[in-house]
């Protein structure tokens, strides 16, 4: 039985739509695309895009390219062009239509799969300003000014903060004052020890039950890169590492251990960020091939090779990150906020 079948299974009395709602998103992302294209809603030929669809759906792209990997796979979509789906088979050119939650039968009586939290609006943006503003030291953060300069209420603030603090970019102190972490080498390699410690292992555990639809989906999106690259944006080759590194490892059955690696998972926006203000891809592309390999070795069922080439891969990307974070700190210094202050050391 499916997951979702499993949620029907045990909910008994509740209605099906309740038992739908605590499903995963991107099994219900998948279902309402389905529901849509089986009642041509969707017409043949139209063209499906992760970010427009994220927005519908008020949700990462994350679980909307999950849900693409599923259809895909049934036969429902087929890729275009390396940049989207179009529905359907066969040979028909793309339709652009304007995507809307109608469209998709997400009207009052059918409401959106979830509402987005308020910290989602002003999240991304801040993870990237404390990043930069951390590679300088540690830092005061005023909960109260930082609502006020991104026009939010204070809790919309404070949560994102929480979240923040989830990853370990920001802490509170013994008088329970937000405090920015600062970024130094030594914090970098603390991390990066995690990482290579028990990312491999959480690949291991999750290697059997990564769907073989989605793993050839990302296979195929790293073939791709590896084509064009340099030719590639900021936010495709952070596309890139979360297959790898977060949907991949997020299949691990050990719920402490991806718990135990979420605050190392910082690591990976570092260079996102820090080449997102530079806007210089390096000159060789810096992960691609490695994380071919690791999807090569899930191919033949072979855990061990993976496992050992992801481990062999975040080792050598420690010099990288550091020697970016050095090249960031001499070249460039954010505008400081007014909602963060340096504290003496």
């Amino acid at each position: 039985m499916n997951e979702a079948g499993q949620v029907l299974a045990e909910t008994g009395a509740e209605s099906a739509e309740a038992a739908l709602d605590k499903s995963p998103l991107y099994l219900r992302i998948r279902d309402v695309l389905a529901e849509a294209i089986s009642a041509g809603r969707l017409p043949r030929g139209a063209l499906l895009l992760e970010g427009p669809v994220a927005g519908v759906f008020a949700s990462t792209r994350t679980p909307v390219r999950q849900a693409f990997a599923l259809l895909e796979a049934a036969g429902s979509i087929r890729r275009f062009d390396g940049r989207g789906f179009l529905v359907g088979q066969g040979r028909s050119g793309p339709k652009r239509v304007a995507l809307t939650a109608e469209m998709l039968g997400l009207d009052e009586e059918a409401p959106g799969l979830r509402k987005a939290p308020g910290w989602e609006a002003i999240y991304e943006s801040l993870e990237r300003e404390m990043v930069h503003i951390s590679v300088f030291g540690r830092h005061r953060i005023n909960e109260v000014e930082l609502a006020r300069a991104r026009g939010v209420g204070r809790q919309v603030a404070r949560d994102a903060l929480t979240r923040l603090e989830a990853l370990g970019i920001v802490e509170k102190d013994e008088r329970m004052r937000w405090t920015l972490v600062p970024l130094d080498e030594s914090r970098m390699r603390d991390l990066h020890d995690i990482r290579v410690a028990l990312e491999p292992l959480a690949l291991t555990r999750a290697a059997p039950f990564i769907p073989p639809a989605e793993r050839r989906a990302m296979t195929h999106r790293l073939e791709e890169a590896l084509a064009v690259y340099p030719d590639l944006s900021v936010p495709a080759m952070d596309d890139l590492e979360t297959d790898l590194h977060i949907t991949c490892l997020g299949y691990c059955p050990n719920r402490e251990l991806l718990i135990a690696l979420r605050r190392a998972r910082f690591m990976l926006n570092v260079s996102k960020h820090i080449i997102g203000v530079s806007h210089r891809m390096p000159e060789s592309e810096p992960f691609i091939a490695e994380h071919l390999a690791v999807f090569r070795a899930l191919d033949v069922d072979d855990s061990a090779r993976a496992a050992e080439t992801l481990q062999h891969h975040i080792t050598v990307s420690l010099p990288k990150v550091i020697q970016r974070v050095a090249e960031l700190r001499a070249a460039h210094r954010p505008d400081m906020p007014v909602y963060a202050s340096p504290i003496a050391r």
